[in-house]
């Protein structure tokens, strides 16, 4: 079988890379649809996952969590009616990975895949990454926002992803030596990015130029 991740810090363009080598190699894109293939199955929103996925729980989530692994004696009405946990939702999240995995080649985009599938030989690991600044400027232009909403929306959300990896596979999400291939978008732009990874796919499983 054939998998490639791509991990991607937020405002480097790494889904927009990850979808264009997808088309190049003629194989599955998994991204937003597998949140709503995990929605479905967990019986939340798809807003509720996307809430939840790639974040730290808060305190209230953690502490429900845990009162509702104790004693019923002691379960509270907040713990009885608590939300899939993070575990869960990374479970769900693996079996829906997995099972595209089954049908054929796919190119995952983030949700930890990375690390997920970090034991796997037949897995290639793409982290795309830009400078703090071309990151904000990319999230102001795509997202239509102002500099100062950018800027927070960028190191939140990095720092949640980072976090994330951290806590549930103890990994640093960041470090170059998890990946294969780490690619500076700012500086390639995004059509090299993708080329250069359909370029290292097509070597890595000995795929030839049949699939452009």
């Amino acid at each position: 079988m054939a998998i490639l991740t791509v991990s991607r810090l937020y405002g480097s363009g790494g889904s927009e890379v990850a979808a264009r080598a997808a088309r190049a190699l003629g194989w599955t894109l998994l991204d937003n649809d597998v949140v709503d293939t995990v929605a479905a199955r967990l019986g939340l929103t798809t807003a509720e996952v996307q809430a939840r996925e790639e974040r730290l729980p808060s305190l209230v989530e953690r502490l429900t969590s845990a009162m509702a692994m104790g004693s019923q004696e002691w379960m509270t009405p907040l713990a009885a009616s608590r939300k899939p946990t993070d575990e869960r939702l990374i479970e769900v999240t693996r079996h829906v990975v997995e099972e595209a995995i089954a049908r054929g080649p796919v190119v995952v985009v983030g949700r930890g895949a990375q690390a997920m599938l970090a034991e796997r030989a037949d897995a290639l690991h793409v982290f795309c990454y830009a400078s703090r600044k071309a990151l904000i400027e990319r999230s102001m232009k795509r997202d239509g926002i102002t500099a100062e909403a950018a800027t927070k929306l960028v190191d939140d959300t990095n720092r949640h992803r980072e976090q994330w990896v951290r806590m549930h596979w103890d990994r640093e999400w960041r470090a170059h030596e998890n990946y294969d291939l780490s690619i500076n978008t700012e500086r390639l732009g995004i059509d090299a990015a993708a080329e250069l990874v359909v370029q290292a796919a097509r070597e890595q499983f000995a795929l030839g130029a049949a699939l452009s």
